[in-house]
């Protein structure tokens, strides 16, 4: 009874709009109270919430946000969709893979789906529908482009999972390193066959200025310098993701400093947003954890578990299944919500038919990658569409082809767990 009360009593504030973080609190709230009474709600606030929400491993989050904030406020991002037209556009297709490359980047520094979607909306479009290019099509490689960000490091959402999961968070955000960059083979793929088959629809510039191109890589330097640092301590192990972070956030600031690209109200802006962001997902996650002991008192994980064994699945059949389920919830719901309301749960029962951690925390970020462009809620779709007044309608036409590059992928990972696991096993 108190864990159908609890779970009813979420779902029901979900549909009233409430924010994730507050229906997950105030449904564990009565849950705890309905389990063990007032005594109960007051000894877990008391104690274990202020534990979990005092973890030292939440400091990741901040210092990677605001590294985030302090490129995006500088105009990097502008800069690197330059450079990278100026260097691919000359072939059939190559804005297009410019701006997939240009996400890439972004990805590495910026660490946001939303954000590189809204910065690729406004830098890239214009060019290219100057250039030929349809309105399905343009927005539909910058919505896709935008979903690098979940994946390639410094990734928001592995750094949640690794926390709500408790898996090695340096090894976490390395092994999204191959992944991302098979997706972004995947997405330039899809271009020049796109391009191979409807040559009219993909365009290219007719000329190539060198000295201009050359001249454009004196301006995309600190991205570079950027991403060798991060990626550099976290590989190496000389710093914990959260030192990392730190790192990466006082690089960012000492670059954009010396460059002259950050004034003192975009400062004070990112140090706003900042803080803004992570209260909103240290209250979310503050809310999971609550949820999360709430069922573990009820004994609903262990029942879940124990009700899969007895029927006999094998694990693989476990895993597609819960692949599928991902799918489809993120077609309806908010990608941070599916992660905190379901790895608690999900990762004890792969954890328990031995699959790996890490892999399956790569998994589930590209099934959110999915979701990002998959209607009816595809968030980078109305991104993108509200920043181009492209039709929604168009926009999922037009990142349509980028989907099924996307489940191919997925396939792949799941079949080969080494795209995955091969570089966090270097590192020990």
């Amino acid at each position: 009874m108190e864990i159908f009360i609890g779970v009813a009593t979420l779902i029901l504030l979900i549909i009233l709009e409430m924010p994730i973080a507050f229906a997950l609190m105030t449904s564990a709230v009565l849950g705890l109270w309905i389990t063990g009474g007032g005594a109960l709600v007051t000894s877990f606030l008391g104690d274990v919430l202020h534990e979990e929400s005092a973890n030292y491993v939440l400091l990741t989050v901040p210092m990677f946000v605001l590294m985030s904030q302090f490129m995006a406020k500088s105009g990097m991002a502008r800069d690197i969709v330059v450079c990278c037209d100026l260097w691919l556009g000359r072939i059939r297709g190559g804005l297009a893979v410019a701006c997939v490359m240009a996400s890439a980047f972004m990805a590495a520094v910026i660490g946001s789906s939303t954000a590189s979607t809204a910065t690729m909306s406004t830098a890239a479009y214009p060019t290219m529908r100057e250039v030929g290019y349809s309105d399905r099509l343009a927005v539909g490689v910058i919505a896709i482009s935008g979903t690098l960000a979940i994946m390639i490091p410094p990734s928001i959402i592995l750094i949640i999972y690794g926390i709500l999961t408790e898996v090695s968070i340096g090894k976490l955000l390395i092994a999204g390193v191959g992944p991302g960059l098979l997706t972004v083979v995947g997405y330039t793929t899809a271009i020049m066959v796109m391009g191979a088959i409807k040559p009219d629809a993909v365009p290219a510039r007719p000329n190539f200025d060198r000295p201009a191109a050359v001249a454009s890589i004196r301006t995309v330097w600190p991205v570079f310098l950027l991403m060798t640092i991060v990626i550099g301590a976290l590989y190496s192990g000389i710093a914990t993701p959260t030192e990392v972070g730190a790192i990466g956030s006082l690089s960012a600031l000492v670059i954009v400093i010396l460059m002259q690209r950050l004034q003192g109200k975009d400062f004070l802006n990112s140090l706003t947003e900042t803080v803004r962001t992570t209260v909103m997902i240290i209250a979310i996650i503050s809310g999971a954890l609550m949820f999360g002991y709430f069922l573990t008192l009820t004994q609903a994980t262990q029942n879940l578990l124990d009700a899969i064994r007895d029927a006999g699945m094998q694990p693989w059949t476990v895993m597609i299944i819960l692949v599928f389920v991902y799918l489809i919830l993120g077609m309806l719901m908010d990608q941070l919500a599916i992660l905190v309301l379901t790895v608690p749960v999900t990762f004890a029962l792969i954890s328990q038919l031995g699959f790996d951690g890490i892999w399956y925390g790569i998994i589930i970020t590209k099934t959110v990658e999915i979701g990002l462009v998959t209607p009816p809620l595809g968030l980078n779709i109305f991104v993108a569409s509200s920043l181009t007044k492209v039709p929604v309608g168009e926009c999922f036409k037009g990142v349509a082809p980028f989907i099924l590059v996307e489940i191919i992928i997925l396939v792949l990972l799941l079949a080969f767990p080494q795209i995955s696991l091969f570089l966090p096993g270097l590192m020990g």
